[in-house]
């Protein structure tokens, strides 16, 4: 895996808008943000426009990220948020020059897809906080961690343990996201490849059964079968049936993964909840599960 050019005073981030349409004000607070830490700000130019529940049209979204994309002067690319709508373009995406030249994609949600995307293309990304989070506190550790590992520093995460948890010690690549995202992609060219990797998982509003649904879709076509961990982060605002479904969501993906032998650590602070810190998608990372230490450690 590549990683792109870690970033220092004075590099440019683009902040474009793939996916949902954004309020301004997030987009002009990161805007500040950035650029009181040090970096030069590009806002795309459908960045704050509206097309229904998107950004933009397609087609504007996809001449916004594309022209990031190839820009060599451009370092790293902030996602405003996510929403919907990367699924409309994804297959339309040229990666030729990123692919020589890779810069970090940042964002989380549906943002999952580019990262599928720059995986598949041997890039690493970055699964982290956008706009919003930012504009609502910009001091937040999460949003801090961001530009520690875009600077090139080594992250470390522990989390409680819980007792869903399955104890082992595995070092690998990570990769994941949001579960929606991921199950949304089985059977096309994008889908996710987690063989022998760490995959992670989070979503938000989903229906149990939808979730129990996902995972015995990732089951069925052999993808939990082959993991070196799992790693489960937030599912946030999950809903139930008038006739409920009888597990929680730790309780769904536990059920789902009981055959197999790899660690599994349930509650790490990612996800749609404030405290949603960064990843490296494709980073190397060591995950620990034991009685008293859950770890991810990046190496």
């Amino acid at each position: 895996m590549k990683t792109p050019k870690y970033l220092s005073k004075g590099s440019k981030i683009a902040i474009v808008s793939p996916a949902g349409y954004i309020n301004p004000d997030f987009v002009k607070s990161a805007e500040a943000y950035l650029k009181s830490i040090g970096y030069n700000v590009e806002i795309s130019e459908h960045c704050l426009g509206r097309f229904n529940q998107m950004a933009s049209t397609d087609d504007e979204r996809l001449a916004d990220l594309q022209q990031a994309l190839d820009n060599p002067e451009i370092n790293a690319i902030l996602c405003s948020r996510g929403g919907y709508g990367v699924n409309h373009i994804i297959d339309k995406i040229d990666m030729t020059k990123f692919a020589k030249k890779p810069k970090w994609i940042l964002g989380f949600s549906d943002i999952t897809n580019l990262h599928l995307l720059a995986n598949k293309h041997g890039v690493r990304s970055l699964h982290c906080q956008m706009a919003k989070a930012i504009h609502n506190n910009s001091e937040a550790e999460c949003i801090k961690n961001i530009f520690r590992i875009l600077e090139g520093e080594k992250i470390s995460y522990t989390f409680e343990p819980n007792e869903l948890n399955r104890k082992g010690t595995v070092k690998g690549e990570l990769i994941g996201g949001n579960m929606s995202i991921i199950y949304s992609l089985q059977g096309t060219d994008f889908a996710i490849d987690c063989d022998d990797k760490i995959l992670f998982i989070e979503d938000l509003n989903e229906y149990l059964y939808h979730l129990d649904r996902m995972m015995l879709n990732l089951k069925m076509s052999g993808k939990l079968a082959k993991l070196r961990g799992l790693v489960v982060g937030s599912f946030s605002d999950m809903k139930d049936n008038a006739s409920p479904f009888g597990k929680t969501a730790y309780e769904i993906v536990k059920a789902h993964t009981a055959e197999y032998s790899y660690p599994i650590g349930f509650g790490i602070p990612v996800g749609h909840i404030d405290d949603n810190q960064p990843l490296v998608e494709g980073g190397q990372y060591r995950l620990e599960i034991s009685d008293t230490n859950c770890s991810l450690t990046m190496l």
